[in-house]
C-alpha cells in the first residue's frame, strides 16, 4: 500500500510541474501527462502486471466521461440536423482510410490478410481525447471544419463497436458471421430499448430528486451512477464502456439538467483523462522508440499524410478548402481506441508481439505530435489557403473613415444594423468566433481577433477611422481594450457603453471621448415615451396601446462629452437574444 501511495504522490507532483512548465511554452498539458507515464513507468517497473491493468481501466473511465460529455451535446434534434455529416462523411472516411491503409499494408509491407484488417481499422480512426478537447477549449467546435471534425469522431467512436467485434469473430472459430451479427444486432436491439424506456425514467427520476434534495454531493453522485451504470450495461452485452455513456448523455441532452450535468463533471473527466494519457506513457519503451525511431516516425508521417489526404477530398466535396483542410490536419493522426483493438490481437494471437508492440508505439509517437498539431492548426492551413478565422491573423485593411465595432452581441448587433441602414463605412471585430461567423453571415465586414493586440490595431487601421464603438459587457476587458486603443492612437474617437457610474468611475483614468450610460439612456427614453403617450392622450388619441406606442420606434443613443448624437435603432431579432 505504502508503494502504490508513494507511486501515486510523484506522479501527481511531477505531472503538476511539468503542466505548469508546458503551459508557460503553451504545449498541451496531454505531453505532461504522458512524459510522467514514461517516468514513471521506467522509474519504478510499472509497466506490465495488474497495476497496469488497473491503470488502463481507470483510463479509459476518462474515455467514457468524454464519450458522456459529447452525448450532452448530441441531442436528438441536433443528431438528425447533423445525420449527414455523420454517417455519410464518417463512414466515407472509416473505409476510405481503411482501404487504403489495408492495400498499403497488404501489398507494400507484405503482412498477412488479418493484420492487415486489423492495421487499416486501428488507423483508420482519430483521437476524440485529443481533438475534442481543443475543438471544445479554442471554440472551433462552432466553426464548419469543427462542426465536420467532430460529426467523423462520433461516427468512429460508433464504429469501435463492430471493429472489436470482429475481431472477436476473427478470434473464434466456433461462431459464425451470421451467428455474431445476429447476436450483436439483438443486444443492440435490448440496450436501445432499455436505455430509451425504463433507463430515460430513471434517469429522470435520480437527477429530478437529487436536484430537490439540493445537494450538491447527492446530484453528482447520481451522475456518476448514471455515467457507470449505462457504462456497466453496455459492456456486459459486449459493447464497448463509451456507447452507454454516449446514449446515457444523449437521453439527458434532452432535459433541463444537461447543463449543470456537464459543468459538474467535467473536471472529474479532465482528471480521468489525465489518467487515461499517464496509462498511454507506461505503454512507451523507450529502448525500442530509440533504437526503431526512424521506422516508428515513418509509419507516423505515412498514416498522417494518407488520412490526411483522404479526409481533404472527402470533406471537399461540400466545403471550401480552408475548412477541408483544418478538418484533415485535425483528424490524421491515429486515436485512442486503436490500444483496445491492437491489444485485443495481441492477446487472440492475431498478431505478432512484435509487431504488435511496433503499432502501439506508432501510435503513442502520433497522439504525442498531435497536440502540437492541432494548437498550429490554423497557422498550419494558413501555408495553403487564406485563413479568415485565425484569431488576431486579420489583413491589414485598406478601408478609411470606418468605424470599428468591438464586440457582437446584442448591442453590437443592433449598432451594426444602424450604422448599414445610415450606409455608414464599419467593421466587427470580436474574439468569440461565433459572433464572427453570425456577422459574415450577415453580410459584414468582421474578423475574429483582439483589440488589445497592436497588429490588430494596425490591420484594421484604427489610425485612419471615425471612430471606435466598443460595445462589450466586461470592465475589466473594456479597461484593456480602450488602454489599448488609445495606447496606440490617442486621438481616436472612443465611444463606449458603461452600465453604472461606478463602471464610468473606473474607466475615468482613460481620455475616452464619449461615455453612453445604459441606465441613464434607458430613463430618458421611459420619460420621452411617457411624455409622448401623454400628448397623445391629450389629442384624443386614447385608443393607442401604451405597449405599441413605446415599441414601435425603439433606438439607440450615443452621446458624447460635448453633445448627444442620436442613432436610431431597432428592436431586437428573436436571434438576437
Amino acid at each position: 500500500m505504502d508503494s502504490i501511495l508513494v507511486i501515486l504522490a510523484i506522479s501527481l507532483a511531477l505531472a503538476s510541474v511539468l503542466n505548469i512548465i508546458l503551459t508557460k511554452f503553451s504545449v498541451s498539458h496531454i505531453i505532461g501527462y504522458i512524459i510522467t507515464g514514461v517516468v514513471i513507468s521506467n522509474l519504478f517497473e510499472f509497466n506490465g502486471g495488474n497495476n497496469q491493468h488497473t491503470l488502463e481501466l481507470i483510463g479509459e473511465f476518462g474515455i467514457v466521461f468524454l464519450m458522456f460529455t459529447i452525448g450532452l451535446e448530441m441531442s436528438f434534434s441536433r443528431l438528425h440536423k447533423m445525420k449527414d455529416l455523420i454517417f455519410f462523411n464518417g463512414f466515407m472516411q472509416l473505409v476510405g482510410c481503411a482501404f487504403c491503409i489495408f492495400l498499403l499494408s497488404f501489398y507494400v509491407f507484405s503482412l498477412d490478410v488479418i493484420s492487415s484488417i486489423i492495421i487499416a481499422l486501428a488507423f483508420s480512426l482519430s483521437s476524440t481525447a485529443i481533438v475534442l478537447p481543443y475543438l471544445k477549449r479554442s471554440k472551433d467546435i462552432v466553426t464548419p471544419y469543427g462542426q465536420k471534425s467532430v460529426a467523423i469522431l462520433v461516427f468512429q467512436d460508433l464504429a469501435v463497436i463492430p471493429i472489436l467485434l470482429l475481431l472477436g469473430f476473427l478470434s473464434n472459430n466456433e461462431l459464425g458471421l451470421v451467428d455474431v451479427v445476429l447476436k450483436t444486432a439483438v443486444y443492440a436491439v435490448i440496450i436501445i430499448i432499455f436505455m430509451f424506456t425504463l433507463g430515460k425514467k430513471v434517469i429522470g427520476w435520480l437527477l429530478h430528486f437529487s436536484t430537490d434534495a439540493k445537494m450538491d454531493e447527492l446530484f453528482l453522485g447520481s451522475v456518476f451512477t448514471i455515467v457507470i451504470g449505462a457504462s456497466l450495461l453496455a459492456h456486459s452485452l459486449g459493447f464497448t464502456y463509451s456507447l452507454g455513456a454516449f446514449i446515457a448523455g444523449m437521453i439527458i441532452a434532452e432535459t433541463k439538467f444537461h447543463v449543470k450535468v456537464e459543468e459538474d463533471i467535467s473536471s472529474y473527466k479532465d482528471l480521468l483523462l489525465g489518467a487515461f494519457f499517464f496509462s498511454i506513457g507506461t505503454k512507451i519503451d523507450i529502448t525500442s522508440l530509440v533504437s526503431d525511431f526512424h521506422l516508428i516516425f515513418f509509419g507516423v508521417a505515412v498514416v498522417f499524410l494518407m488520412k490526411a489526404l483522404i479526409i481533404y477530398f472527402i470533406i471537399r466535396r461540400q466545403s471550401n478548402k480552408s475548412d477541408s483542410l483544418k478538418a484533415a490536419i485535425a483528424l490524421c493522426q491515429i486515436g485512442e481506441f486503436s490500444f483496445a483493438i491492437f491489444t485485443l490481437a495481441i492477446n487472440e494471437f492475431l498478431i505478432s508481439d512484435e509487431l504488435g508492440n511496433y503499432l502501439i508505439l506508432v501510435t503513442v509517437l502520433s497522439m504525442f505530435i498531435t497536440p502540437f498539431i492541432v494548437n498550429k492548426i490554423y497557422k498550419i492551413a494558413s501555408l495553403f489557403v487564406v485563413e479568415y478565422f485565425e484569431a488576431d491573423n486579420i489583413h491589414p485593411v485598406t478601408t478609411r473613415n470606418h468605424t470599428i465595432v468591438c464586440g457582437f452581441a446584442i448591442l453590437g448587433r443592433i449598432v451594426a444594423t444602424e450604422l448599414e441602414k445610415k450606409g455608414e463605412s464599419f467593421i466587427v471585430i470580436s474574439d468569440n468566433l461565433q459572433h464572427v461567423l453570425l456577422a459574415r453571415k450577415r453580410g459584414y465586414e468582421a474578423y475574429f481577433g483582439h483589440m488589445d493586440n497592436e497588429e490588430v490595431l494596425e490591420s484594421l487601421n484604427v489610425v485612419h477611422a471615425d471612430a471606435v464603438i466598443v460595445t462589450v459587457n466586461s470592465t475589466k476587458n473594456k479597461q484593456i481594450i480602450c488602454g489599448a486603443i488609445l495606447d496606440f492612437y490617442p486621438a481616436i474617437r472612443l465611444v463606449v457603453k458603461v452600465n453604472s457610474l461606478e463602471e464610468k468611475t473606473a474607466l475615468a483614468g482613460l481620455k475616452i471621448s464619449s461615455f453612453v450610460h445604459a441606465q441613464y439612456e434607458t430613463a430618458r427614453l421611459l420619460i420621452k415615451h411617457t411624455k409622448m403617450h401623454s400628448s397623445e392622450t391629450k389629442s384624443g388619441q386614447s385608443n393607442v396601446s401604451p405597449l405599441k406606442s413605446v415599441s414601435a420606434k425603439p433606438y439607440l443613443q450615443l452621446t458624447t462629452s460635448a453633445s448627444a448624437e442620436k442613432v436610431s435603432g431597432r428592436k431586437p431579432r428573436d436571434s438576437d437574444k
